[in-house]
């Protein structure tokens, strides 16, 4: 009876995982349980936190249309409203884009709002 020797195929699997983990911290990176059990922790983090990263986005947006509102003298909740009435169909990151770097542009857009 010969016995079974786990050769290429786990060292394999091992290193994948161990290339994976690189960089963490003490025996999570270098013991196989820990580090299989810990990157599977760390696909969790990665998937809430692409969720997060687009609710952080939007929120940063909303935060510089306000922004740029505030000082042509409305408010976002209104130019919201307004631009909706009017018919004009830009999303909060091409509004955010705007107020950012082309104040005169979104300028028109609050004066545009403010007549529909």
């Amino acid at each position: 009876m010969s016995r079974v020797k786990r050769g290429p195929s786990p060292r394999r699997r091992h290193k994948r995982v161990f290339a994976q983990t690189k960089g963490f911290w003490g025996g999570r990176k270098n013991r196989y349980r820990q580090a299989v059990r810990v990157l599977w922790k760390s696909w969790q983090y990665s998937y809430i936190g692409r969720k997060l990263k687009k609710r952080d986005f939007r929120s940063l947006w909303i935060v510089r249309i306000n922004a740029a509102c505030r000082q042509n003298g409305t408010t976002y909740s209104q130019l919201m409203g307004k631009l909706k009435e009017a018919g004009v169909e830009l999303d909060r990151k091409v509004l955010a884009d705007m107020a950012l770097n082309d104040a005169a542009a979104f300028k028109q857009l609050t004066e545009l709002a403010a007549r529909a």
